[in-house]
């Protein structure tokens, strides 16, 4: 099973070049843009997991399954677990990916510093960071009065997604899965510098569900999203439809679906050098189908 990325490549070439003993090869796409390495591989896979409904870039005749990005137990979890709209605290969770945004760290602070101020007296901010970036960002919400926990890096995510009322942040494969899974509202700020523009991709699926608003980085000033947190925060209703949309988006289930795929395939394998025992049913999300038409996004 591969999961993408150029490490991916040689052992999945190499074990297509085993010929009739080979394995079964499964890709596992996590963006709504087939990413360079899978599309090399794709061609030859017995099937490709999605974790989207549509997947631009897919080869004709491609064998897909809808599983989902599989998270952590406890984010799957929370799909459960119904959305809090706001009332007198209003929590508000950015995180910038794995090495945190400084693109957050310049324009989210001058942006809650142009919020009314009755609003902006009811924030709780809770901001991942760079190591370098933090005292200055610390300093810009205490002297805003707003109580604020600033980090590179926080270990509870399921907890800081449970308690959040709003999230600001990229729009990676798992991230999105995250958001949906947990049932979140976000603003979404793609990474620019992709090639593919996948997060692009990603924030416009959820976009188009209602699940989350998206600003492009060269748009994404204080101004701009002063303007759209204030109209945001200020209709609960409006949080809690999107945060439905999101849950509606969710597969809490995706890695029993991606399990269920692959053993799926390996009990329908014809080759009698790979017997397989009794397994159960698979899921039934589970039962690849053939892409008739690329989609783009």
């Amino acid at each position: 099973v591969g999961f993408g990325g150029y490490p991916s490549v040689p052992p999945l070439l190499g074990a297509r070049l085993l010929g009739r003993h080979r394995p079964l090869i499964v890709l596992h796409e996590g963006n709504a843009v087939l990413g360079q390495a899978n599309a090399q591989l794709a061609r030859f896979a017995d099937g490709i997991a999605t974790s989207f409904p549509q997947v631009a870039r897919l080869p004709n005749g491609a064998r897909t399954t809808l599983t989902g990005m599989p998270v952590r137990d406890a984010i799957a979890a929370l799909h459960d677990q119904p959305y809090t709209p706001p009332e007198a605290e209003i929590r508000l969770l950015v995180w910038g990916g794995s090495l945190g945004a400084r693109v957050f760290s310049d324009v989210v602070p001058d942006a809650i510093a142009r919020l009314p101020d009755a609003l902006r007296a009811r924030l709780r901010i809770t901001q991942q960071a760079r190591a370098e970036d933090i005292e200055r960002v610390r300093a810009a919400y205490a002297a805003l009065g707003i109580p604020a926990e600033i980090s590179p890096f926080f270990a509870d995510v399921p907890a800081l997604l449970k308690a959040a009322h709003l999230v600001i942040g990229r729009a990676g494969g798992s991230s999105v899965a995250e958001l949906t899974d947990s049932g979140r509202p976000a603003i979404l700020v793609p990474l620019p510098i992709a090639a593919s523009d996948e997060q692009g991709a990603n924030a416009a699926s959820l976009v188009a569900a209602g699940a989350a608003w998206m600003i492009r980085q060269p748009d994404f000033t204080a101004q701009t999203l002063a303007t759209q947190l204030d109209s945001l925060l200020s209709t609960p209703k409006t949080l809690t439809d999107a945060a439905a949309a999101a849950r509606s988006l969710g597969r809490p289930d995706a890695a029993r679906r991606l399990a269920d795929l692959v053993e799926g395939l390996l009990h329908h394998r014809p080759d009698p050098a790979y017997p397989t025992a009794a397994h159960p049913a698979a899921h039934p999300a589970a039962t690849p189908t053939a892409a008739k038409t690329e989609t783009t996004s």
